[in-house]
């Protein structure tokens, strides 16, 4: 059957080294902590000032729903972010701070 011919293909190649799995390790704690905030924020609000969350900014709908669909858009966004940072490195390419010695 297609599909099921798993003992003829080659095994995949783990090409990622010490340092780029390091390095995008970094670079995902970096983006979590920046959603850490943001959430942490939200929820502060909640909690301690809830009549801010009660006002109607946009088209009728309160902050905290506004608030909550926009952690839920932050959070794709930094997953397309840190998505293309690790292809970036993984393809070659590098920035300025990849360049500098390592410690």
């Amino acid at each position: 059957m297609a599909g099921f011919d798993d003992h003829l293909s080659s095994p995949p190649v783990d090409d990622e080294t010490e340092e780029v799995a390091t390095r995008n390790a970094r670079r995902g704690m970096i983006l979590f902590l920046i959603y850490l905030v943001v959430y942490g924020a939200y929820v502060g609000l909640n909690a301690f000032k809830p009549a801010v969350m009660d006002a109607i900014p946009l088209l009728g709908i309160n902050l905290a729903v506004l608030y909550g669909v926009g952690l839920i858009v932050l959070a794709m966004v930094l997953a397309l972010v840190y998505a293309w940072l690790c292809r970036a490195t993984r393809n070659g390419a590098s920035t300025a701070h990849d360049k500098e010695p390592s410690r």
